[in-house]
């Protein structure tokens, strides 16, 4: 690596390339969130000393064309759990802190936002959430010479980096945990019908991932779209049970119906988990934080969150080529699943 002089600050991007690492990498040494060696701290360190890099220097934003500043589109729909949308925001304002940048939020569900932060440099970069099978707003932001990445994995991305948890990966595991228990016939609760209606993507993948592998199986798939509410609960389960008798394990995609979900069951006659076992896909703070403690499959929004500031960041130096990465589900037993009681 050579020496170099600079007339103007030093970026994190440039300490990055003097050290041959990634910008996470150098946030990493910086902040010490995550271990890193001995050996690349000191590879790290050393190309600061060298570009004489200041983080918290104000003239850097001055000396160069940066705002410092991430736009974060995250449209608030009324089909959309707003707890867990913010611990994803929450996780993108953390990490974007760590590269010393801010973050502008975007509520609006079109593409006008977009087109007027990028086009008058507001932003270095973006992260787009909630993202629908054929999002129009992936066109608008392909078009656009900034870095950018999407929370969801549309049909076609465009060329921009995409990062999400594998909702299909966690239905499939969900639905193998309660075959290998024996059930043999379950029932998917999943997103309010607007979600699907819409084609958000981790809807759409969640079920796909269900019927697939229910069919690989041999299982009769069972879904209900359902609202989180008590109403919409009530209603689900009566289909559920009056068309289906022998339903013994549930799957649900909804954490909004977690908190009314036992007691609705227990005035459908059934208790849990002898009658009835269920796996939830939702936040680990959600479900861990019952009575009796949810058997899930954890929505890891602040690993979703950093991931997605770390890739916009990476993504700064526009040779890096664009990525597809979905972080794997993790099953986390609770009290809510055992083995399928013997039928007839």
């Amino acid at each position: 690596m050579k020496n170099r002089k600079t007339s103007t600050a030093a970026t994190i991007i440039d300490v990055a390339r003097e050290a041959g690492v990634s910008t996470s990498t150098v946030s990493y040494v910086m902040s010490g969130n995550r271990p890193i060696s001995k050996e690349t701290r000191e590879v790290v360190e050393s190309a600061m000393q060298r570009l004489r890099y200041s983080p918290r220097s104000s003239a850097r934003a001055l000396a160069s064309s940066r705002s410092d500043v991430l736009g974060l589109v995250v449209p608030l729909r009324a089909d959309v759990n707003v707890g867990v949308v913010m611990q994803f925001v929450t996780a993108v304002v953390t990490t974007a802190r760590t590269f010393d940048k801010d973050v502008l939020l975007l509520t609006q569900d079109d593409a006008g936002g977009i087109s007027r932060v990028t086009s008058q440099s507001m932003v270095d970069g973006l992260v787009m959430m909630d993202i629908e099978a054929n999002d129009p707003r992936v066109e608008v932001l392909a078009a656009r010479d900034k870095p950018a990445v999407l929370i969801g994995m549309p049909d076609d991305p465009r060329g921009l980096s995409c990062v999400d948890f594998d909702f299909a990966g966690a239905a499939r595991l969900a639905v193998q945990h309660l075959a290998a228990l024996g059930h043999r016939r379950i029932a998917f609760l999943g997103s309010p019908p607007a979600s699907l209606q819409r084609h958000a993507t981790y809807a759409d993948r969640a079920l796909n991932g269900f019927l697939e592998t229910c069919s690989s199986h041999g299982i009769s798939p069972i879904s209900v779209a359902c609202e989180a509410n008590s109403r919409s609960l009530v209603q689900a389960l009566d289909s559920i049970f009056s068309e289906h008798e022998a339903v013994t394990a549930l799957i649900v995609h909804n954490e909004g119906l977690l908190p009314i979900l036992g007691e609705n069951l227990s005035q459908h006659g059934r208790s849990l988990p002898e009658d009835v076992s269920v796996v939830t896909i939702a936040p680990l703070e959600v479900a861990g934080s019952a009575v009796r403690p949810w058997t899930v499959i954890a929505i890891p929004a602040m690993e979703v969150g950093r991931a997605a500031v770390e890739m916009v960041m990476d993504r700064m130096d526009l040779a890096k080529p664009a990525e597809l990465r979905l972080i794997a589900p993790v099953l986390t037993e609770g009290e809510t699943t055992c083995v399928a009681a013997p039928q007839g």
